[in-house]
């Protein structure tokens, strides 16, 4: 059974790096909640406070790449962003997203074809739907949608240990 869900668009260019996603300074603040505010900052400082719950990223190519803190995409799923769509992603940051229970699509046409505001329809493993036309998008490996179920790595573990229904 596949996920379908529908988000409105914010579009980003190439070599989106985890400094841009959350700057060195605000690391130092206790919570990622507290660090969210800050997000895309030194590109756009206005992001993350218009960003709804729902909404899709897509991006460029080398997305995430840089520095490899966990707290990049632990900031974006905190904003609410149901899941980032890029033409490439950097591999620790693809990794650390999974592990955080946030949702990472490639697809090298999307980016093109959407303007910032526009409205896609997401159908998981499947494609992508927007202004109908359809972006085919390869289906994740049981083994990572199982993590992005349970909404990260250690809520799977704990899940698969029994020590979380």
């Amino acid at each position: 059974m596949s996920e379908t869900f529908t988000g409105r668009v914010w579009v980003l260019g190439d070599d989106i790096d985890t400094d841009i996603i959350i700057p060195t300074e605000y690391l130092a603040l206790k919570t990622v909640q507290d660090m969210a505010p800050y997000a895309f900052s030194p590109l756009r400082p206005e992001l993350a406070a218009q960003i709804q719950p729902g909404d899709v990223i897509v991006a460029g190519k080398n997305f995430g790449c840089g520095s490899s803190r966990e707290q990049a995409p632990e900031i974006i799923k905190a904003l609410g962003v149901r899941c980032v769509v890029a033409r490439s992603f950097a591999r620790i940051f693809f990794r650390n997203a999974i592990n955080n229970g946030l949702l990472l699509i490639e697809n090298p046409d999307l980016r093109d074809a959407v303007t910032e505001g526009d409205t896609v329809e997401v159908r998981v493993g499947e494609k992508i739907i927007h202004d109908g036309r359809e972006f085919p998008i390869a289906s994740l490996p049981q083994n990572l949608m199982d993590i992005l179920n349970a909404g990260g790595l250690v809520k799977a573990m704990r899940r698969l240990n029994g020590l979380e229904a």
